[in-house]
Parts: structure tokens; C-alpha cells; sequence
């Protein structure tokens, strides 16, 4: 599989919150947490859970950066 995102984190689900129709997916990546939002039925289906390693892949046209 070829991707065109460049930001993949690699990390393990921490947490995972589950809505009706959404849910929040949380993975450690090294000392520092991410979460998204993605629907229930793709939880479902990837069969995602606490514990496993997954990759973020965060593709935006904007990205901020403080100091």
C-alpha cells in the first residue's frame, strides 16, 4: 500500500471512547498522547482495542507551531 501522507506516528491505543456514531481513538507516541476521531462502524471494522499499535496518519494544510 502506497500512502501520500508524510506524518506517520507509530504508537499503541491507550484509550478508546466510543460513541453512538463516532469515537475517540487515543495512542502514546513515545511520551506524548494523540487523539482522533473516527466513526464507530471503522473501530468495528479494524477491530480496534486497548493495547494494540497502530499509525497516525495526519495529513493537513495547516500546521502550527509554538515556542
Amino acid at each position: 500500500m502506497k500512502i501520500s501522507g508524510r506524518n506517520q506516528l507509530p504508537g499503541e491505543i491507550v484509550e478508546i471512547k466510543k460513541g453512538d456514531v463516532v469515537s475517540e481513538v487515543v495512542i502514546q507516541v513515545g511520551e506524548h498522547q494523540i487523539a482522533g476521531v473516527i466513526t464507530t462502524t471503522s473501530v468495528e471494522n479494524m477491530a480496534l482495542a486497548v493495547g494494540d499499535r497502530i499509525t497516525a496518519l495526519i495529513k493537513a494544510t495547516e500546521v502550527s507551531f509554538i515556542k
